[in-house]
């Protein structure tokens, strides 16, 4: 049997996939319907769909961090009316999107390249680097905002000092210090080996000032300075942790971003 779970915050949309889905593929089960992003990861780590349909744009966490946090084997689709800079970039990436208003023909396709996959009985490979960038390019893009945007986030220096809260102290802290980040609602967690301050930064907007040679995002919650991860082990279950110095309690990478740590 196979399983899937359809995410959008249009009820009129949930309800049109749904019922060209029953068409196409009678056989497929759908165990779940989320609304937002917070609820389909939930429900993805509750009921482990073999598929995920994932509107892009959604309250709460987007269908891109979803992507990013999904632990299981779950594909993912995209459901997107993105621009065509990120209709491109799935494209290279052979990343499976579905173009809004999804037409039956279109949709069809999908189904018939996730039934291979699912017959082939091969779990998903860990996506390639170019994928993790792309997610994480889209993520900061965001709808409309084209390559050149993208390029101008990237020409800029990276940052270097960061003005963090304790407390009622502010402190001037040297980024190469920081140990990790972590996301925490509209605010940033910064963890250096003198403890934890804050930042009134969200992590999706930290990330792209930060410089990526060093600075590697494992999860959508968490960007680590990899300069001072001492190791990485893989647990019973297939998930990857790394060790942080100075950091009792290890750190979960997502399985978008485990190819990062192959060498390690």
């Amino acid at each position: 049997m196979t399983t899937a779970l359809i995410a959008d915050d249009e009820s009129l949309l949930r309800d049109d996939l749904r019922d060209k889905l029953a068409a196409l593929w009678p056989e497929l089960v759908i165990v779940a319907e989320a609304h937002n992003g917070n609820e389909a990861t939930a429900l993805i780590a509750e009921h482990e769909p073999d598929i995920a349909f994932l509107d892009i744009k959604m309250p709460g966490q987007t269908g891109i961090e979803v992507a990013q946090g999904i632990e299981t084997d779950t594909r993912v689709v995209f459901v997107t009316a993105y621009d065509q800079y990120a209709v491109d970039a799935f494209e290279r990436e052979a990343i499976d999107y579905l173009l809004k208003p999804v037409t039956r023909e279109r949709l069809a396709q999908t189904v018939t390249r996730l039934k291979n996959a699912v017959a082939s009985d091969v779990p998903e490979a860990a996506p390639a680097p170019e994928l993790a960038q792309i997610l994480n390019l889209l993520a900061r893009a965001g709808a409309g905002a084209g390559a050149a945007a993208a390029a101008g986030a990237a020409a800029r220096a990276p940052l270097r000092w960061i003005r963090a809260s304790r407390g009622d102290t502010t402190y001037q802290i040297a980024v190469d210090e920081v140990l990790y980040f972590q996301s925490d609602d509209k605010y940033t967690i910064v963890y250096t080996a003198n403890g934890e301050h804050v930042i009134r930064m969200p992590l999706a907007e930290l990330v792209s000032a930060l410089d990526a040679e060093y600075f590697w995002q494992v999860h959508r919650g968490t960007i680590v300075n990899i300069r001072n991860v001492l190791s990485s082990k893989r647990d019973g279950d297939g998930r990857l942790w790394l060790n942080i110095r100075d950091v009792a309690k290890p750190i979960t990478v997502s399985r978008a971003y485990q190819h990062l740590f192959k060498q390690m």
